[in-house]
Order: structure tokens, then C-alpha cells, then sequence
């Protein structure tokens, strides 16, 4: 394991001395199974990556740090390793530290272990609580730059926001389902992850303002801090569907739409419309097998792109740069990628 490495490429990769995976590489006493896990993920990185990092020239080491269920964090990931060979003129390594449910602590202890240790730029998905707006200013203040991806930080001294308008896409969200739905009554099911994600918090005011405009009379039922995770949003959504009879339009601004989807199952309910976000590998299927209308997706290899190219700029590697927000896609089962 890992002779095509370097020890010391292995470490930077790990977050662990060069002593420490010495003793892995070698099978020596004294090492915990964690840091035999590190080890063994970071020479799985580094493997994936090899054929970026052959090109040579100026290596930068960056961070992906993102709290989001595992079905859109491993789409981001994948999105970033596909990005790194067509950047220039550096080369970028990506670390990765990705959570299901991290709390706005856990996310600041590892941006703090981040500006303790080192990293030359860190993209960031996290809630807007300020005690995470104080560690990015920290980081910040020790010479790393950070991205904000998908949802914004806009009160912390992050270099710039790589993602969609996301007041925009619940408007748009709101549009298409009022065409759906028509004059028939009924209310509609909103889902989030949760609330101190800038991003969905401004999908929500884009959404609820513009369904006032287009359909006063329609009410909504919101469920919240679900982390969009399968197990937590379908004991949600079946009580809040026992609940109100009259639900039958859903907007997922977080996710969880297989379990939203098994919910309706359950108890033998129809919906007219579902509109959701982001085409993972579950909205695929949904799209294809009919149960979702809509997804409002975005090019995720743009955005890591775009994400990349602000942190060489912050190190001076590429003039400045200005990315618009990411186009929103409208993906129906009629026009699926190939």
C-alpha cells in the first residue's frame, strides 16, 4: 500500500506525521486503527488523483469540507476530482472531510484543525451560524482562502460564492408548480435539511414569495432539520401527510425525496407535482420511474471548476476572476442526460 507515494505526499494527505505513516506503510506497532484508516483513504485519494498530479509544476493542497447527505457530498466529490486535470497552472490535491450530520461545533473544530495544520484553500458547504462565520475569518486571517459552495457565508470574509442564485431556483420552483397544480386546491410540502443553510433558508423566501404572488390562496407545511437524510424526513413526512389530507405538491429544497416518495407509498396518497434539487443518483431514478416532475439542477463540474480557479487566484496563479451564478437546468423525464 501506497509505494507510488511519497511518505511525505501520504502525511500532507492524512493530516498525520510522516513517522506515523511510516509505522502503517510498514506494518509496525503503536498506530491506532484510525490512523490506519487515514492512511489507507489518503493513498486512495492519491491513487485517484495520480494522473493530475503526474502533469507537475506547483502543487497546491486543498480542503472540500461539507456537511450533506452522502448521496450530493459523494457527487461534489466526484465532481472535484474531475475538474482537478483541466486546471492550470497549478496542480491541485484534494483532501476531503465530509459529514452527514456534522453541528456547527464539529464543522469549527475542523476548519481549526485546517488552520493548525495547513491547507492552501479550503471549499466549504456549512450552516451560517456565526460561530462557523468566525472560524472561516480565522482561517481567512491565517493566509487560507475559502470558497462557500451551494450555500453562502456572505457575512464571513470567504473569497467568494461558487453556486446557483438560490432565491431565484425557489421561485422558479414555485412557478412550475403552480402550472402543475392550476387552479386545483391542495397544499404543498416544502422539506429542508435545515435552516441555517444560507442557501436553503433564501430557496424558501424565493419559493413562499412567489407562490403568494402566483397562488395566494395556497398554504404549505413546512418540515425542517431533517439533514435531508432518508430515515429522518420519512417519519416527518408521514405524520405531517396524516396530519393535512389536503398535501399534494411537494418542493424539496433538501432532499430525502426517495423517503418523501415511500412516505406517499405508505399511506396510499397521490401527489400532482414534486419538484426537487440537484440530479444525484436517487433523483435519477425517481425522474425516470415518474414520481418526481422536475429537478432544478446545476453543472456540479462548473462550480468545483469555478471554485478552483478563485483559490489560484488567491494565490496569485490566475488573474482575477468573476463567476456568475451556475445556470439553473430544468431536468424533466423527457430530457435526461445521457
Amino acid at each position: 500500500m501506497g509505494r507510488e507515494h511519497r511518505v511525505r505526499d501520504i502525511a500532507v494527505q492524512a493530516g498525520l506525521s510522516e513517522t506515523t505513516v511510516d509505522r502503517v506503510l510498514n506494518g509496525r506497532a503503536g498506530v491506532s486503527a484510525r490512523a490506519r484508516r487515514q492512511v489507507d483513504q489518503a493513498v486512495h485519494d492519491l491513487d485517484r488523483q495520480a494522473a493530475q498530479i503526474r502533469l507537475g509544476g506547483r502543487t497546491l493542497v486543498i480542503d472540500l469540507v461539507m456537511q450533506a447527505p452522502a448521496r450530493f457530498s459523494g457527487s461534489v466529490r466526484a465532481a472535484l476530482e474531475a475538474a482537478l486535470p483541466g486546471l492550470r497552472p497549478a496542480v491541485l490535491r484534494a483532501r476531503f472531510d465530509l459529514s452527514e450530520t456534522a453541528s456547527a461545533a464539529d464543522v469549527v473544530a475542523t476548519l481549526d484543525k485546517l488552520r493548525k495544520r495547513g491547507s492552501q484553500g479550503v471549499i466549504l458547504k456549512a450552516p451560517d451560524e456565526p460561530e462557523v462565520v468566525e472560524a472561516v475569518d480565522r482561517l481567512v486571517a491565517a493566509g487560507v482562502p475559502v470558497v462557500t459552495l451551494v450555500t453562502d457565508l456572505p457575512s464571513s470574509q470567504r473569497l467568494a460564492y461558487v453556486g446557483i442564485d438560490n432565491r431565484s431556483a425557489g421561485a422558479t420552483a414555485a412557478y412550475f408548480l403552480t402550472q402543475w397544480l392550476g387552479a386545483e386546491p391542495g397544499t404543498v410540502l416544502v422539506t429542508l435539511s435545515r435552516g441555517s443553510f444560507r442557501g436553503e433558508e433564501e430557496r424558501e423566501m424565493g419559493f413562499r414569495s412567489t407562490l403568494r404572488r402566483l397562488a395566494p390562496g395556497r398554504a404549505v407545511v413546512e418540515l425542517a432539520e431533517t439533514d435531508g437524510l432518508d430515515t429522518t424526513i420519512h417519519g416527518q413526512a408521514l405524520a405531517a401527510l396524516t396530519a393535512d389530507p389536503a398535501i399534494n405538491a411537494v418542493y424539496s429544497i433538501g432532499g430525502g425525496n426517495r423517503a418523501i416518495v415511500q412516505a406517499f407509498d405508505d399511506l396510499d396518497r397521490e401527489y400532482r407535482c414534486f419538484v426537487a434539487h440537484d440530479l444525484d443518483a436517487d433523483d435519477l431514478s425517481l425522474l425516470r420511474a415518474g414520481a418526481l416532475s422536475v429537478v432544478l439542477h446545476h453543472d456540479l463540474p462548473t462550480d468545483l471548476h469555478h471554485a478552483c480557479q478563485h483559490l489560484l487566484q488567491a494565490h496569485h496563479l490566475l488573474p482575477a476572476v468573476r463567476t456568475p451564478p451556475s445556470n439553473l437546468q430544468p431536468i424533466t423525464p423527457y430530457n435526461l442526460p445521457g
